[in-house]
């Protein structure tokens, strides 16, 4: 038989058209698939075990206290900042007014015992001045006594005077020195007794504010427990807010699959919620740091012989490109599909990769500190009207009979200036009294 009718033979049927049709299909598809794993496929790690994760930011307050608003509901978007619960005030408010009032009364103690030792500075130099006249009477009757003109009970009188004026002035400055343990080196907004009282003003602007419980990130409420009038104690799950536009994907990729994995490597990520139609782009930037099973409440033992050897999943993090999530956002928990490229990468598999700064903060909170430090100032002000309080180790009298010899020192010493325009800057908050501090003059 001649080639041409062997040919000719092959085709004489449907059945062999068909099966030469065929042989020829599948011949040309595995081929074309060596060539697509070749180039592609082999560098290319999937899996569907991806889903969605995110920050879920707990509101729990910091104090007790019942609840008299609630102002956002689960599905509502907040803004970071916007108050979300509302705690009864009223306690808050009565210990804040009651530590701005111990602070006002602090400064007009202190300013006391400024002005004491003022005077008690006048009364060691009249003390001096008396032991000096005693001790010149006592001189000069002794002269006398040593040609008769004064007799001896005379003399005695004055040693004994000289006697009193040496105690008396020994009592005074003890009085000085007592009073100058508790000013000495300070200033009035210095002193250790205004300090702590202004830290109990602060403590107690600290709690004010905490009967407002503020959105620390802008984003989703879920998860709302709190109900109004409900009593709620320190560390107590309120709600929740979910901030969509932080989210990333929790790939769990098998062991089998890692070897090639590095982070930096682009991923392409596909939702069941779009489709194929939407693809995502992002990087690996972690893997996790063991199994799923080991971290679990009851990770597999092999201790007991019983141990089934199955391929264990890693979790691989993988973070999304901002763009393509706003335009397409994405909720916690969704399912995805991944695909790494693993093509070309020499690089350590588990580098050590140090933080570069907080991986989440927030500015909410700032704002309470600022106020309570610029109410602080203004009762200190409202309650002492000069300008400055140098220490008394100078020895300068803030009276107005001082104020000539105190210029004429301060333009010899330049430290002195220096030190009495810092102690200025310290007070320099203004003389008029503030209105009532407390809930009229609380903004976030």
């Amino acid at each position: 038989m001649s080639a041409s009718d062997k040919s000719s033979s092959l085709w004489s049927t449907p059945r062999a058209r068909w099966l030469t049709v065929i042989s020829a299909v599948v011949a040309l598809a595995g081929i074309g698939y060596g060539i697509y794993w070749y180039s592609y496929a082999r560098f290319v790690e999937y899996t569907d075990d991806a889903y969605v994760s995110g920050n879920v930011v707990e509101i729990t307050p910091r104090i007790s206290g019942t609840v008299v608003a609630i102002d956002a509901n689960n599905t509502q978007f907040v803004k970071a900042g916007e108050p979300l619960v509302r705690l009864d005030q009223a306690n808050a408010q009565v210990a804040l007014q009651k530590a701005e009032a111990n602070l006002a009364s602090t400064v007009r103690r202190v300013r006391n015992l400024f002005a004491t030792s003022d005077e008690l500075r006048a009364d060691v130099q009249v003390r001096r001045t008396a032991l000096a006249q005693a001790q010149s009477d006592y001189e000069r009757r002794a002269r006398l006594a040593r040609t008769g003109a004064v007799s001896g009970e005379d003399l005695q009188h004055a040693l004994d005077a000289v006697h009193a004026a040496q105690a008396a002035l020994a009592a005074a400055e003890q009085r000085l020195a007592a009073n100058r343990a508790w000013v000495d080196h300070t200033t009035i907004a210095s002193n250790p007794a205004v300090q702590a009282a202004a830290a109990a003003v602060h403590a107690a602007y600290l709690t004010y504010a905490r009967t407002e419980l503020p959105a620390p990130v802008s984003g989703f409420v879920a998860k709302r427990n709190v109900q109004l009038g409900e009593h709620v104690a320190p560390g107590m799950a309120l709600m929740s807010v979910v901030p969509l536009n932080q989210v990333w994907v929790d790939a769990n990729f098998k062991e089998s699959q890692l070897a090639d994995m590095r982070i930096g490597q682009p991923v392409r990520v596909v939702s069941d919620l779009y489709g194929s139609g939407v693809v995502f782009h992002g990087r690996v930037i972690g893997f996790g740091a063991g199994t799923g099973s080991a971290f679990s409440l009851l990770p597999p033992q092999n201790a007991t012989g019983n141990w089934i050897k199955i391929v264990q999943r890693v979790p691989v993090r993988i973070a999304l490109d901002p763009r393509e999530l706003a335009a397409h956002p994405l909720q916690i928990g969704l399912s995805l599909s991944a695909y790494v490229d693993v093509h070309h990468d020499r690089s350590p598999r588990l580098p050590e990769v140090a933080s570069n700064g907080p991986d989440a903060s927030t500015d909410v909170f700032r704002s309470v500190d600022g106020q309570a430090e610029r109410a602080i100032r203004q009762i200190i002000a409202a309650n002492d009207p000069s300008e400055s309080h140098v220490g008394l180790d100078a020895r300068e009298a803030r009276s107005g009979d001082a104020g000539t010899d105190q210029n004429r020192r301060r333009a010899k010493d330049p430290g002195a200036r220096r030190r009495q325009r810092l102690a200025s800057d310290r007070h320099a908050a203004g003389t008029t009294p503030p209105g009532r501090l407390g809930a009229d003059r609380w903004l976030y």
